[in-house]
């Protein structure tokens, strides 16, 4: 029996919006919920923000792209230890949290496997979230310096030692 695995596609783009409104073509779970109202990926994902947050519009954007910057780092770069601060990991969870969408980044982005959130209790103090804004600037990727700062030295990492894990 022969197995093929699909490599995760390739990622033409470096802009989150993009990036997130191209994964509607791998939605396969409660597609009616994910898009019942007409909005693309990006604009769900902003209202879910400011539904759940109390944040103005500006900012719910800037958490979102930054933590769709963060998911793509750690599926391109399992092998980097990366960590967000509370910040950026308030957009983290909104991805995580809309199962279909999440799933639909796994498909699309990486190769179908489940990419898993398994945060350590402790949060960091050693610099990982700065660390983690160079490494996605390193990638292309234009991460806000403002959001990193704000939590620069307490970060919310995850264990890269669980199988594909971020």
């Amino acid at each position: 029996m022969t197995v093929t695995i699909e490599s995760p596609r390739p990622i033409k783009t470096r802009d989150p919006r993009q990036i997130l409104n191209d994964v509607e073509p791998y939605l396969q779970h409660l597609t009616v919920n994910v898009l019942d109202a007409g909005m693309s990926l990006w604009e769900r994902e902003v209202t879910l923000l400011l539904r759940d947050h109390t944040m103005v519009r500006d900012m719910a954007e800037r958490v979102l792209g930054n933590a769709v910057m963060y998911v793509i780092a750690s599926i391109e770069r399992p092998d980097v230890h990366l960590g967000v601060g509370k910040i950026v990991d308030i957009g983290v969870h909104q991805l995580i949290l809309d199962t279909p969408v999440w799933f639909a980044i796994c498909a699309a982005y990486n190769g179908g496997r489940y990419k898993h959130h398994a945060p350590f209790i402790e949060r960091r103090r050693d610099g990982l979230c700065l660390r983690t804004e160079e490494f996605i600037r390193s990638l292309g990727f234009t991460p806000d310096e403002e959001l990193w700062a704000i939590d620069g030295t307490e970060c919310s990492p995850c264990d890269n030692k669980v199988p594909d894990s971020h």
